[in-house]
């Protein structure tokens, strides 16, 4: 039985809850190729005190590492929530293949701020709200307890 995208934006979830867990903002990603995720990451800004240390960024690293290469346009991203401008030009020089997204993000979100405008590679498809209920209520739960 092949994997959904629902079943790997739970795997992204978890590592949003690691995130969470660390009093991190709750963004959590993973990598798949072959239908086998090859990489994760959560966000680790306050951790790492590293601004770039977003769930994307590592599990881009992390990927490159695993697959000893700079490229992944084989590859599908799933994060929890819409990328921002810097993790769309990762994802951009990465040559995803796929980035599937949970929840939308009009105020930080790179893909919202371009006003639908697609600043990831030509080639890479997108693929938005997939567990988006689950995705921003993570979201909405930490802010409004830090508030």
């Amino acid at each position: 039985m092949t994997p959904t995208h629902e079943h790997f934006m739970l795997q992204a979830l978890k590592e949003a809850n690691k995130a969470l867990e660390n009093d991190e903002v709750p963004i959590g990603a993973v990598i798949v190729m072959q239908e086998r995720i090859i990489a994760r990451g959560y966000n680790q800004v306050e951790r790492l005190e590293d601004a770039t240390a977003h769930a994307e960024i590592i599990a881009l690293t992390s990927a490159f590492n695993f697959l000893g290469s700079k490229y992944l346009p084989e590859a599908t991203i799933y994060v929890t929530i819409e990328p921002c401008t810097m993790c769309c030009g990762a994802l951009y020089w990465s040559k995803i293949g796929k980035l599937v997204y949970g929840s939308p993000d009009p105020k930080h979100g790179g893909l919202s701020l371009h006003h639908g405008k697609n600043i990831l590679h030509p080639k890479t498809e997108i693929i938005k709200d997939v567990l988006s209920n689950e995705c921003i209520m993570l979201m909405k739960d930490f802010f409004k307890k830090r508030r």
